[in-house]
């Protein structure tokens, strides 16, 4: 799509002019006007006048080497050039001239006064009045004069040739498959008319960040080809009260002129969020909120403008705004699959110049739980590295190294760890591995590393998925929290202390034991309760606590009982097949970093 702009002058350009002017009025027409006024003369006329006592005022200007006087009257201005004349200033005085420094002013004060004072106030009212006419016809009315600020700044963008289309987003197959149909209304509006059917009048997208929201909605108005309106929902928001309303009044002033057409809200959340009633709240939002409602669903029918809007706090929103007749569908954009994330990679590596034996379904393996948005990123990164080592194409070295840029961030090549910590870190990272291994539900090891990473990890252990997993079953919980306790596990058998190194290990150990007790239903004293709420579900989902002080006691009780447990579990693994431990640390230790299929064949033998 292809963004039309509207040249725009900032308010501070009309004032420099102004200033400018003055300037310029000041400097060069002033001494032009006054030098006007002035008649040059010989000295005999001078000495003339000066014998029969007809000057007024004289000035001498001995640097410029003139003299400069008036007549008896003051009516007129003359100069002359000095000659050498030593009873000059007796003869004047005799003739009762009087001296001054600044004749020129005082030879005209009326005139004087409307150059100096009255011309530029004149000038600056002309030019104030310009930009209040302008500003007044550019936001819609005398309640948007100030400045601007009533006005829409919407980007607007028509087909181009270069436009997304729905072949450039992939990975959300249903989600557009949803938003065909809304392409499909503004090519054919007649056959959805014929049988009574019409079209929602808002579509909100609702998902995690970078899942790609914006993008499908460029890509609607890139496959109906027609005028796309495109504006975040901060930038309604105004210092003053009133202005974000009437920006909202301009935005679909400007939409239904060039109907049928497409407005995109991102970020509506902003706008949107419910009203509480309480005392002192945000007026402002309020009304431009109100004046949305009043825009979507008002008396005056809005034929031809299709609303989109994106968030990904869609439990903020106020349920005057999600109700049928406004938005009245729900489009979610989840994290793709792992046929959406081969199906995004691929799209964009198009972009790369690639080797021809990539395997996109192992890098989307490898790279579970990621967003288009990181995918495209991790693609990005890949073509660097071939940068870097001066190479014309992309290897699936590079992919997976991108991955783990992605993940953990760059390997820090000045981080040297001692033996010992390099020992450690390779017994806890074999931990995990054997840990993850030896339990029949765990998901295979792919890579093992003890190189440092910028992120502050000084080695982790990927594990990959087979396939997509939408359910876990109590049992594979308890597998992954004994394979997160697998790393201190084996600092524990073989060095008899703990490290520093299992801080993460432990806080997401914490983490899931809590979440299956609280909110999944699996502790028998519990039974199906939810002891625990999570809101901003597609930003990390923060959790709290919905429970009595006894109960929240006797959830921390079998929080630690269910992660001990596991951790034992792991410990009794790891005593059983101390011998392969130690094989396994002794060859990561020696290599730094070992295969998924260089871990297997160890194990198995």
């Amino acid at each position: 799509m292809q963004e039309v702009k509207k040249p725009k002058k900032p308010l501070i350009f009309y004032y420099v002019v102004a200033m400018l002017v003055l300037l310029l009025f000041n400097f060069l027409a002033m001494p032009w006007l006054a030098q006007r006024r002035i008649q040059e003369v010989d000295y005999g006329t001078f000495m003339s006048m000066t014998k029969e006592g007809n000057i007024g005022q004289v000035e001498v200007q001995e640097q410029e080497n003139q003299i400069l006087f008036t007549d008896k009257e003051y009516q007129h201005i003359y100069k002359t050039g000095m000659m050498p004349d030593p009873e000059l200033t007796q003869r004047l005085y005799d003739s009762g001239a009087s001296f001054t420094g600044e004749i020129i002013k005082q030879a005209d004060p009326i005139l004087s006064f409307l150059l100096s004072w009255i011309l530029p106030i004149v000038i600056f009212i002309l030019i104030g009045q310009y930009i209040s006419r302008r500003l007044t016809r550019n936001a819609g009315g005398p309640n948007a004069m100030m400045f601007g600020m009533g006005k829409s700044n919407a980007k607007v963008y028509v087909k181009s040739s270069e436009g997304i289309r729905f072949s450039d987003v992939a990975g959300e197959d249903e989600a557009k498959e949803n938003l065909s149909e809304i392409v499909d209304y503004l090519h054919n509006p007649d056959k959805y008319k014929k049988i009574g059917a019409s079209m929602p009048k808002g579509i909100l997208l609702v998902g995690p960040p970078g899942t790609g929201k914006t993008m499908l909605a460029k890509a609607v108005a890139g496959e109906a080809g027609v005028p796309f309106f495109s504006m975040s929902g901060s930038e309604f928001v105004e210092m003053f009260v009133g202005m974000g309303a009437s920006k909202v009044r301009d935005l679909f002033k400007q939409a239904k002129e060039k109907a049928p057409c497409i407005v995109f809200i991102d970020e509506i959340d902003a706008i949107g969020q419910k009203r509480d009633g309480r005392a002192g709240g945000n007026d402002e939002r309020e009304q431009t909120l109100n004046q949305l409602l009043t825009e979507m669903d008002g008396f005056e029918e809005n034929t031809g403008v299709m609303i989109l809007a994106a968030t990904n706090r869609p439990e903020s929103l106020d349920p005057a705004l999600t109700r049928p007749g406004r938005f009245d569908r729900r489009v979610p954009v989840e994290l793709p699959d792992l046929q959406g994330r081969e199906a995004i990679l691929r799209v964009h590596a198009k972009k790369v110049n690639l080797c021809d034996n990539v395997d996109f379904g192992s890098i989307a393996r490898m790279a579970s739980g990621a967003s288009g948005a990181e995918l495209a990123n991790i693609v990005n990164e890949a073509a660097l590295r071939a940068v870097r080592d001066n190479r014309e194409y992309v290897t699936q070295a590079d992919l997976e190294e991108s991955i783990e840029v992605v993940i953990a961030g760059y390997q820090k090549k000045n981080s040297i760890l001692t033996d010992q910590e390099k020992k450690v870190v390779a017994y806890h990272e074999i931990g995990h591995a054997l840990v993850a291994a030896k339990q029949t539900n765990s998901a295979p090891v792919q890579k093992i590393t003890i190189v440092p990473r910028t992120s502050g990890a000084l080695g982790y252990t990927m594990q990959v998925d087979e396939g997509n997993h939408y359910l876990m079953s109590q049992e594979e919980l308890e597998n992954k929290i004994a394979t997160l306790t697998g790393g201190r596990a084996a600092e524990e058998l073989v060095f008899h202390s703990a490290s520093t190194g299992a801080s993460n290990d432990i806080e997401q150990a914490t983490k899931l034991a809590r979440a299956m007790i609280t909110r999944y239903g699996m502790s028998p004293d519990f039974d199906m309760v939810t002891l625990e709420t999570v809101t901003n579900q597609y930003l990390g989902g923060d959790a709290s606590l919905a429970c009595s002080a006894q109960a929240q006691a006797e959830i921390d009780k079998q929080v630690i009982a269910l992660v001990k447990r596991q951790h034992q579990k792991a410990g009794k693994i790891l005593e059983e097949n101390r011998n392969k431990l130690d094989e396994l640390a002794e060859y990561l230790y020696q290599k730094e970093t070992i295969t998924g299929e260089e871990f297997m064949k160890i194990l198995n033998q």
